[in-house]
């Protein structure tokens, strides 16, 4: 009978993480907050417990801070007394948050169940099963905040150095690492075909706070992402990975949402929309199926409204927005909208425009030049930041046509006199 290992990964717990502008626009919604990430992570016990897996992976960035309160570390300890009572080893590392500078001053010792693979250099365990090794894992930490890039950090994290170091044999090879790969080269970046090429099974990433996945059909380099979105900028569920290891078969994955809060960007097409009262059915629709695929007891949402809408005019008068943000707020508790934002735009024919042949067709036509040019578009607001002192976002040359699109029909509102300041 094929030999089978089934384990959970997880990274960027991110205990202690401060909130981030929320309690001061909601002191509710920063208290619910600050429970969610503690939440979070004790689901984290509860699923590998109740699930019985053989061991658990926390690949970095346990702790937000490389000096954690006592009552966060007091927590995390007690998580992994809970998982030594089960049975369930844990094997860690230490990321750039909380570097093995930070641990070797720690409130107290792990439990024995516990093993931090080290910073300085690769480290070793085995993994057995009522005595029969199952699993060889190697990995390294971060010794400080900041690795070179002249090294890498999986340098001799190989099967065959993992067999050396620990003196058996197994069926199963994991490795553990907090970097960048190549998706963020400040942070111990690695190269893939280095992790490929090591005779590793599944390499149990961290530090990119989303899933990534190197194949569907056979993950052998798999990011969770962090366990409990903490901005807008970390949207949708959000959780770890039980991960099933088959002789013969190739890698399995399933993910396990952990988060009580989520953060989504809800993009609402208004543009059948006959009136605000139509607006707000609309978003609620939308929210509720956001709401579903998250997987989550409440959510934080900001929400754009696209379309073209006659509805546009009203939209841009002083209030209605507030008012038709505080609406949702109020009348659905689970939900916090964090911003209402109009990105609509008035219903124009272009070609009767361009057909006039007036001063608006003109526009248009300089408009339409413009956009094919993006690299001229691009410098002119690289000059206009210079002469202000600033630099220029990369969201402006990522979003350059979008930018673009927004500035021509704010001059087509302008002509028509219905832009509101």
């Amino acid at each position: 009978m094929a030999k089978q290992i089934t384990f959970i990964h997880a990274a960027d717990l991110h205990l202690g993480a401060p909130l981030r502008g929320l309690r001061a626009a909601s002191p509710a919604l920063g208290e619910r907050l600050a429970r969610a990430i503690p939440e979070a992570y004790d689901r984290l016990i509860s699923v590998a417990v109740n699930r019985k897996v053989d061991f658990v992976v926390l690949a970095g960035d346990i702790f937000d801070q490389a000096q954690p309160s006592y009552a966060n570390f007091l927590q995390f300890v007690e998580g992994l007394q809970k998982l030594h009572v089960a049975g369930i080893p844990v094997y860690m590392l230490a990321g750039n948050h909380d570097p093995m500078t930070a641990w070797q001053n720690s409130f107290s010792d792990l439990p024995p169940n516990t093993y931090m693979f080290p910073g300085d250099r690769p480290g070793f365990a085995v993994y057995s099963r009522e005595g029969e090794p199952l699993a060889l894992l190697g990995g390294r930490g971060f010794q400080t905040r900041v690795v070179s890039r002249e090294e890498s950090i999986a340098a001799g994290i190989t099967l065959e150095a993992a067999r050396e170091a620990c003196g058996v044999d197994a069926p199963f090879a994991v490795g553990v690492l907090h970097t960048g790969l190549d998706i963020d080269t400040d942070k111990a970046p690695v190269s893939r075909a280095e992790l490929l090429r090591s005779g590793f099974d599944y390499w149990a990433l961290g530090h990119i706070h989303k899933r990534i996945v190197d194949s569907p059909n056979n993950p052998r380099l798999v990011f969770p992402g962090c366990i409990q979105g903490r901005d807008i900028h970390e949207t949708g569920a959000r959780g770890c990975y039980q991960v099933t290891l088959t002789e013969g078969q190739p890698n399995r994955l399933e993910f396990v949402p952990l988060a009580s809060v989520a953060w989504q960007i809800a993009h609402v097409d208004v543009s059948s929309c006959a009136t605000v009262s139509d607006c707000h059915d609309t978003i609620m629709r939308e929210l509720f199926r956001l709401n579903g695929m998250a997987k989550c007891e409440e959510m934080v949402e900001r929400i754009i409204l696209h379309g073209a809408t006659d509805l546009h005019s009203v939209l841009e008068k002083p209030g209605v927005l507030q008012d038709l943000r505080n609406q949702i707020k109020e009348g659905y508790p689970i939900f916090y909208c964090d911003a209402l934002i109009d990105h609509t735009e008035y219903p124009f024919d272009r070609d009767a425009i361009l057909e006039e042949g007036l001063f608006p067709a003109t526009l248009l036509r300089q408009s339409s030049t413009q956009i094919q040019d993006q690299s001229s578009a691009i410098a002119y607001l690289q000059d206009e930041f210079l002469a202000h002192g600033l630099a220029l976002p990369q969201s402006c040359v990522r979003h350059i046509d979008t930018l673009q699109h927004q500035a021509e029909n704010l001059v087509i509102d302008l002509l028509r006199g219905d832009y509101h300041v």
